[in-house]
């Protein structure tokens, strides 16, 4: 079912918003200073390019903490606010519940991506 739900994700806007992702980061590690926002950038085009069956785990400590909260500075509250909206339009219809919360998924790494990973929900 997931791979079915992942097909009909990519066609109707996964693949666009992965790729503007990939551009993301592609500019963050065009400045040498930005590699560690890129490295980010790429991990939310990896799920958002197939949400359905991951899921996010979180650890890294200290370090992580501190580049999470530039992250929410520069980046991620904007990002996380676009995701929380949208999730909820989406959660108005009983069809789009699960879309709804694969953006919730995508808020939560969005807001906070440092020491995150993304896996499989197996």
């Amino acid at each position: 079912m997931r791979t079915i739900a992942n097909i009909v994700w990519i066609v109707f806007g996964g693949l666009f918003t992965a790729l503007g992702w990939c551009l993301a980061g592609v500019v963050f590690y065009i400045t040498i200073v930005g590699i560690p926002l890129g490295r980010q950038a790429f991990k939310m085009a990896a799920l958002t390019l197939a949400p359905f069956g991951k899921t996010i785990v979180y650890g890294g400590g200290a370090p992580s903490f501190v580049a999470n909260v530039f992250w929410v500075v520069l980046i991620g509250l904007w990002e996380a606010i676009s995701y929380v909206a949208l999730g909820a339009v989406y959660c108005i219809t009983i069809i789009g519940i699960p879309i709804g919360l694969q953006l919730f998924k995508m808020a939560k790494l969005s807001l906070l991506p440092f020491g995150a990973r993304v896996v499989d929900a197996s």
